[in-house]
């Protein structure tokens, strides 16, 4: 064993990852095959490490294995076009979803205003108006929602 070569236990330490998931990264080639001692024991090269930390970190923020492999992928033009797309579709990706929850968000603090409004207004008497729209909506018939549908 050479003094740059760590075990795979030590891998997992070092990079914040458990040995099944780097076992796992390494079945999907996301990081190279580890060299084997006479008696089997995995033996990986200190970079090893720092693609962990990056597979993580791209995890985290919201890449999934297969585009974490594309991105880890080398090469030349071509190579950096396709990351480029991958970079803008997942920024379009993420710019949907803050939308999404900024639109959520809004509704959030209107009910939550509403609740207040209530509360303020009636005190110990009050009746709940985020309760009383689900009840509302929830007796509506649902014919709109099948036109809908169709159109």
């Amino acid at each position: 064993m050479n003094s740059g070569e760590l075990r795979i236990g030590e891998v997992a330490t070092l990079s914040g990852v458990s040995i099944d998931t780097i076992r796992y990264y390494e079945r999907r080639k996301l990081i190279p095959r580890a060299e084997r001692t006479r008696g089997g024991f995995r033996l990986f090269s200190p970079e090893a490490i720092e693609r962990l930390r990056f597979i993580k970190q791209a995890q985290e923020i919201g890449f999934s294995l297969d585009e974490i492999g594309d991105l880890l992928a080398t090469g030349g033009a071509a190579e950096c076009r396709k990351v480029r797309d991958l970079l803008r579709a997942k920024l379009e990706e993420i710019d949907v979803r803050i939308n999404a929850m900024r639109i959520f968000r809004r509704s959030l603090a209107d009910h939550l205003a509403a609740c207040e409004r209530e509360l303020n207004e009636r005190g110990n008497a009050a009746r709940c108006p985020v309760v009383k729209e689900i009840s509302r909506r929830s007796n509506q018939p649902r014919t709109n929602m099948k036109k809908e549908k169709k159109k």
